[in-house]
């Protein structure tokens, strides 16, 4: 976490940072939130998009180390040989692309590298609304779902990373007869409560229903169970909703009556009980928290 090394090595370097996703690259140079020089590459082929990023940073003079949180399922096990690979993604010809190796080699600096979404809680967690805690949680609701964690300071890998999108959630099939959308679930959390289910179900994108729409209240609740299996399973100091679907604001207020009423003041923390209008919040860096946290990542590959 922040301390007077790390931001003695942030006041003198320039590092490189990616968010890749799955329709495009953000790239970036720089030390921070106030220091970035940033450009949008189109995701094509692995080759061609990668070219472009690499043309783009050696513009961009000496670098200290790259970070890298991408789009997955990725490999983050450091013993593995195909760390650093985006691996059984249903992105056509991204399988089994080495990312880390390629961008590492090519620039001849370190890399850091994780998913999306955990780079995207490390920056909340360094400059964001998470900023001088421990342990939080970050959601992101769009085209897809995911969450990302920092539990006592460190990311939370495991096994393979965290697949929040994909827990299962109470699915009242009599209040909402949809099936669900995920090709490998059908009604997770994904498939019930991402914009692409919402579409499927309300005919209607999430940002062309009116605040008033029934969808609103029964994506408040899908979000709220989730949100409350996270906060009785790592229980965080904080928890960030972000991602498209999470531009309509109204949903917050919405998240926050249903996750108070099931929580039922089971844990009496001040932080719960004082509002959750500041427990369950949008992102502080709003849409640069990926980004900015692959610029983390590189920091802490200097480490």
């Amino acid at each position: 976490m922040p301390g007077t090394v790390w931001q003695t090595v942030e006041s003198v370097k320039k590092f490189a940072a990616i968010e890749a996703g799955g329709t495009k690259f953000v790239c970036g140079v720089g030390s921070g939130p106030d220091d970035l020089v940033t450009t949008v590459i189109p995701t094509t082929s692995p080759d061609e998009t990668m070219t472009r990023c690499l043309a783009f940073f050696r513009t961009q003079g000496a670098l200290a180390a790259i970070g890298i949180g991408s789009f997955g399922p990725v490999d983050l096990n450091p013993a593995s040989p195909t760390w650093g690979h985006i691996t059984t993604t249903p992105k056509a010809g991204w399988q089994y692309t080495d990312l880390a190796g390629a961008f590492s080699q090519a620039l001849g600096i370190p890399v850091g590298f994780d998913t999306d979404v955990n780079a995207a809680a490390l920056a909340e967690v360094r400059w964001g609304a998470a900023r001088g805690l421990e342990n939080c949680v970050y959601l992101t609701v769009g085209t897809g779902i995911g969450g990302g964690a920092v539990v006592n300071g460190q990311l939370v890998h495991g096994l393979i990373h965290p697949e929040m999108g994909h827990i299962r959630i109470p699915h009242d099939f009599a209040a909402d007869p949809f099936t669900g959308n995920c090709p490998f679930h059908g009604d997770c959390l994904e498939g019930l409560a991402a914009g692409p289910a919402m579409q499927a179900r309300w005919g209607a994108k999430a940002a062309e229903l009116p605040p008033d729409h029934p969808a609103w209240k029964l994506e408040a609740r899908y979000l709220a169970l989730a949100v409350a299996n996270f906060v009785f399973t790592l229980s965080p100091q904080r928890v960030i909703l972000g991602g498209g679907v999470m531009q309509q604001t109204h949903l917050f207020p919405l998240i926050h009556t249903e996750l108070t009423a099931m929580l039922n003041q089971y844990l009496q923390a001040p932080q719960i009980l004082s509002g959750m209008h500041e427990y369950v919040v949008p992102p502080g860096l709003g849409g640069r928290s990926g980004l900015l946290g692959a610029l983390a990542l590189a920091h802490e590959a200097l480490r």
